[in-house]
């Protein structure tokens, strides 16, 4: 199990789901209206979103690193794949990325995805993507919790230094014999400057916006256009 594959299979545990029907609202209303008739989703989850778009008309695709989350998806008839990004064949009129997944990629990996991305898109293409404010990282994201059910129990302990969150995930799973199976890993995520984001050779940042998803301002929408 990757640790992605763990994240997907503690996901229901974490309480987000709120948040994450915010984001795909905000994402729905910055891309309404543009003439959006193909779109990629990448870290498409279980695609949800991808389910609404689909219901405005829009042929979706999505990719996501999780074999976890991708087989949920293909099991509800979404075009789904566990594949890199950048190995997607095609063009879009819209990318996104959803809930600070440029987040997971270190500075050199963010700049090529973005760049990829670039070469995704139409010539009016748009990409967005959100990330986490500093604060979002050291006040939100930090910290420990913990969650369980009748058959499981999580506990995440988070901790934000120089830059990087390293979030530490235990899960508890219930088995057939009544005995706890335990997975454990370590999930690493980055906070990238503005500056990072103004410097892409083939994109151009049109606009940002800081909002908030927990009565902070920890996200920031990204909102880039094909130069």
């Amino acid at each position: 199990m990757t640790n992605l594959d763990l994240y997907a299979k503690a996901e229901h545990l974490l309480g987000i789901e709120e948040a994450t029907e915010a984001l795909y609202d905000l994402y729905r209303s910055e891309l309404d209206g543009k003439g959006v008739k193909t779109l990629l989703d990448v870290g498409c989850g279980r695609g949800g979103f991808m389910h609404r778009m689909i219901s405005d008309g829009v042929k979706c695709r999505g990719v996501d690193l999780s074999a976890v989350m991708v087989s949920e998806c293909r099991e509800a008839g979404l075009d789904a794949k566990c594949i890199d990004a950048r190995e997607v064949k095609g063009k879009f009129d819209a990318i996104v990325s959803i809930f600070d997944v440029l987040n997971f990629m270190d500075k050199k990996t963010l700049e090529d995805f973005l760049n990829s991305m670039a070469d995704k898109l139409t010539d009016d293409g748009i990409f967005i993507a959100d990330i986490n404010t500093r604060y979002g990282f050291s006040d939100v994201a930090e910290g420990t919790m913990s969650s369980e059910n009748e058959d499981e129990f999580l506990s995440v302990d988070a901790e934000f230094s120089k830059d990087e969150l390293h979030t530490k995930f235990t899960l508890f799973q219930k088995q057939k014999d009544g005995l706890y199976e335990k997975h454990q890993d370590t999930i690493v995520q980055y906070f990238h400057k503005m500056q990072l984001f103004k410097k892409i050779e083939k994109l151009q940042l049109v606009d940002k916006q800081t909002f908030s998803l927990y009565d902070t301002e920890d996200k920031t929408l990204l909102i880039f256009k094909k130069k």
